[in-house]
């Protein structure tokens, strides 16, 4: 399963790059495979367990912070699907360059 989701500290200002950071170490120090962009960070895993622990320790990093968090989640559950963060990107840039 892919999870994408995005962190937003509230009540800290215009500038929350610090504390979106502390959320996405946790992503990257879990081991799992992830993509971090402009809008949300991917994370991928074999089960809702293994990946919303993550998503749940990613907000408390920011919750240690921030007086407010807001969390926006997208889930893609695919049973048996593995590297799909790579291999979806792969299957629209093989179809761009066709």
């Amino acid at each position: 399963m892919i999870v994408a989701f995005s962190v937003t500290p509230l009540g800290v200002g215009e500038d929350v790059g610090e504390y979106v950071a502390e959320a996405v170490r946790v992503v990257r120090e879990s081991g799992l495979p992830n993509r971090t962009d402009a809008m949300f960070t991917s994370i991928e895993g074999d089960s809702w367990e293994e990946v919303m622990d993550v998503v749940r320790r990613a907000v408390a990093a920011a919750e240690e912070r921030a007086p407010r968090v807001s969390l926006v989640l997208k889930a893609d559950i695919r049973p048996g699907v593995t590297d799909g963060l790579t291999s979806k990107v792969e299957t629209v840039e093989r179809h761009l360059a066709g």
